[in-house]
């Protein structure tokens, strides 16, 4: 199974940006625990800071890999060309978040993405990632 992720704006500060909502660990880190977890998936990982990659890269694994795990910061919250993207691939997208966004400012509560996902999955910090490769496991996506 070939999973692609891709963590979108100021994810590259995990470990160093409010550890008080996002930990202290970086997202680094956490990657090679996630990978020693789940031996048997081929992991992808990108991070950027800028909308255009994070669709550019939703359309390259999008017809490549079983699933995109999809953490994608604020532009959650504006980006239809996000939206866009995901709903033109064949890989399903998981919507990840490392804080609940329902406790958080109101403006975090709208997502533009969530209804073009598979599922979303909030506030659980890094494991959030971890619970989106289980979703993506028992969805039992075939492969693209």
């Amino acid at each position: 199974m070939k999973i692609q992720i891709i963590n979108g704006p100021n994810l590259n500060l995990l470990g160093m940006r409010e550890p008080d909502i996002y930990g202290s660990d970086s997202f680094s880190e956490y990657l090679e625990l996630l990978k020693k977890q789940f031996a048997d998936i081929e992991f992808s990982y990108f991070q950027t800071n800028i909308e255009g990659e994070i669709i550019n890269k939703i359309h390259e694994a999008g017809f490549g890999c079983d699933g995109i795990i999809l953490n994608a910061g604020g532009y959650t919250h504006t980006s239809v060309a996000i939206r866009d993207a995901i709903k033109a691939v064949a890989a399903p997208t998981v919507e990840v978040h490392i804080s609940n966004v329902h406790s958080r400012e109101e403006f975090r509560h709208k997502s533009m993405l969530s209804a073009v996902c598979k599922g979303v999955i909030a506030g659980f910090g890094l494991h959030s990632y971890h619970l989106g490769v289980q979703a993506l496991i028992l969805s039992n996506t075939k492969s693209c």
